[in-house]
């Protein structure tokens, strides 16, 4: 099953951004972070990492594996799976064939989410200028991160907050509250940046509790290929 590996892409498409000039408000702001993101997605491609993927449904784990990802020569990731573990379908040729077409149903649901939760990683300058340029940034926290807040970024009603370092401009946290089909979607992310200056998503969850469904993703042992 690819539904882990096309929600994870997306989330990790949070530390990637290309770069774009715009005269709009907070444009110093805005074009730092580009740059940040620039940098660290150049120093991520030097990288492997284990990926954990657990797909839940009404609480009770479905899907469960393990891979090493790396970015291949054409640029994209790779995964290379260390374990793979999916519950069993029942028995009986008409139970298990309802639970089959249940399964397809739910994996062709998640891949939509994944085409329309990609919006709410700004992977494009465009797109994180237009979010910033209309945010509340108060001044940093005591932790020095700023927290950038801002409403209708995709769809009417929908809530992004994306926690930046001041300093460094580089990703701490991100979270939003929006809606797909009538459902509400809630999604979390938060980020660790090793002694090396690699900033990389270490946990991510997306929840759909109308349909009870959930995916929990860690990334872990980061290891620079070039060393």
């Amino acid at each position: 099953m690819h539904r882990q590996r096309l929600l994870a892409v997306g989330l990790m498409a949070c530390c990637t951004l290309p770069n774009l000039q715009a005269q709009v408000p907070n444009e110093g702001l805005a074009n730092s972070i580009i740059a940040a993101r620039q940098k660290n997605a150049a120093l991520m491609k030097q990288y492997s990492w284990s990926c954990r993927m657990e797909f839940l449904e009404n609480g009770t784990i479905k899907d469960s594996r393990v891979d090493i990802v790396t970015y291949g020569p054409d640029g994209q990731l790779q995964y290379t799976s260390l374990s793979n573990q999916e519950a069993p379908l029942p028995g009986g040729f008409f139970r298990k064939r309802i639970a089959e077409k249940e399964r397809e149903k739910t994996e062709e649901y998640i891949k939509a989410l994944r085409a329309f939760l990609h919006q709410y990683t700004m992977a494009s300058a465009g797109s994180m200028i237009n979010f910033i340029s209309q945010s509340t940034i108060p001044a940093p926290g005591p932790d020095g991160n700023l927290q950038l807040t801002g409403g209708s970024v995709v769809v009417p009603g929908d809530t992004v907050s994306l926690w930046v370092n001041a300093p460094t401009r580089q990703t701490r946290r991100l979270k939003v509250m929006t809606f797909y089909q009538g459902d509400e979607v809630s999604v979390s992310a938060t980020f660790k940046t090793l002694n090396t200056g690699l900033t990389y998503m270490s946990f991510g969850q997306i929840d759909v509790p109308d349909k009870g469904l959930s995916l929990q993703l860690q990334n872990f042992d980061c290891v620079n290929q070039n060393m």
